[in-house]
């Protein structure tokens, strides 16, 4: 099974578990003090929200597998798609191990393709605080699962914006 994932970094974390909480109608898979997890069968969705000194929005979008096999399939599209790839293999984050790779899409948002191992109970996986980097490569101090990007985009404000939202 393939489920698409999305991790957003938000300023209130109790207020937005129960925000999703109600719009999923369903309440976290996962809680920790900084992080959040849905894991939704329909539609097959790995919600994540963390509490993480970042700024609130999209940290980036992915897909989850449950085998080796799709993950090397997930890897050869991105290949396909002619940008780096960067490769971690087995990584700590989001308290799990996980067998994962990166791309990242031309506007500068990351994609992560992944499968879990197990779950782990730090953040990323070695007691380091909240503030510190775990799963971007170094040196990206200030990040936590992503690697680099340009620019971090706010997606939905630049969207919003463009479409006159939220004006009165």
């Amino acid at each position: 099974m393939k489920r698409f994932h999305v991790h957003l970094y938000v300023d209130d974390l109790n207020r937005n578990i129960a925000f999703y909480s109600g719009l999923f109608a369903a309440q976290p898979a996962r809680v920790e003090a900084d992080y959040a997890k849905w894991m939704l069968d329909d539609p097959p969705v790995n919600f994540a929200i963390s509490a993480r000194g970042r700024q609130a929005g999209l940290d980036h979008f992915g897909i989850q597998v449950d085998n080796d096999a799709d993950l090397a399939a997930l890897k050869a599209q991105a290949q396909a798609a002619q940008m780096p790839i960067l490769d971690e293999g087995q990584a700590a984050c989001c308290y799990a191990r996980s067998d994962k790779h990166w791309v990242t899409d031309p506007q500068g948002i990351a994609w992560e393709h992944f499968r879990t191992l197990e779950g782990i109970p730090t953040f990323n996986g070695s007691g380091r605080s909240a503030a510190t980097a775990c799963c971007a490569p170094t040196p990206a101090p200030a990040a936590c699962c992503a690697p680099a990007a340009p620019e971090p985009l706010d997606a939905p404000s630049l969207r919003h914006a463009q479409r006159g939202i939220g004006k009165a």
